[in-house]
C-alpha cells in the first residue's frame, strides 16, 4: 500500500514539474560540439588570447559595453564586470548551431567558477559574438553585430550552444 501512494506522488510531481511552452514558441536551434580542428585557433589556443585577440578585443568589449568593467557609479548591471569573468577561460571549442559554426569561449571568475560564469560564441569569420554570463543565478545574455535573423533569440542560441557543451563534459573551468 505504501508503495502505491509513494509511485503515485512520484507520479503526480513528475507530471507537476512538467510545463510546455506557450503556443507559437520556436523549438530552440539544435546545436552540436563540432570535431576538434583549426576553426578553434583562429583566434588564439587559449581562452585568454582569444578575449585578447586584435580582431577580437574591441568587439568584445563592445559586446559587455557598461558591463565590461565596474565603474564607482554603478553603470553596468554586473557588480564585478564582465572582464572578471574571463580571468580563469577554457581552451576555445567549435560549436554548431542551427547552419551556424561558432569558436566558444569558456570561462569563470577564479573564486567563484561555479555560480559566476561567462559562455562567449564567436561567429565564423568574427562578424558576430553572442554571450551568456551567469552572475550568481541570475543569466545576462548579449549580442553584438552578426545577422542572427531566422536563428531566434540570443538566449535560445547561447542556451543552445551551452546544452551542447555540456553533454560532451563540463565546459568551465573548475576553481
Amino acid at each position: 500500500m505504501r508503495t502505491e501512494w509513494l509511485v503515485l506522488a512520484m507520479g503526480i510531481v513528475a507530471a507537476a514539474c512538467t510545463i510546455e511552452p506557450p503556443a507559437g514558441t520556436p523549438a530552440p536551434p539544435m546545436a552540436g560540439v563540432l570535431e576538434p580542428g583549426p576553426r578553434e585557433a583562429a583566434y588564439g589556443r587559449t581562452g585568454g588570447e582569444v578575449v585578447n585577440n586584435p580582431q577580437l578585443r574591441d568587439k568584445i568589449r563592445s559586446l559587455f559595453g557598461r558591463d565590461w568593467t565596474p565603474t564607482a557609479e554603478g553603470g553596468g548591471k554586473v557588480a564585478r564586470g564582465a572582464a572578471a569573468y574571463v580571468g580563469r577561460t577554457e581552451p576555445p571549442r567549435g560549436v554548431r548551431i542551427g547552419e551556424t559554426n561558432y569558436v566558444a569561449v569558456t570561462g569563470c571568475v577564479p573564486a567563484a567558477c561555479r555560480s559566476e560564469r561567462v559562455l562567449l560564441l564567436i561567429q565564423e569569420g568574427g562578424q558576430g559574438l553572442l554571450a551568456r554570463l551567469d552572475e550568481g543565478g541570475f543569466s545576462h545574455y548579449y549580442a553584438y553585430g552578426g545577422d542572427w535573423g531566422l536563428a531566434g533569440s540570443t538566449a535560445r542560441t547561447v542556451d543552445s550552444g551551452l546544452r551542447a557543451l555540456e553533454r560532451s563534459g563540463d565546459p568551465y573551468p573548475r576553481s
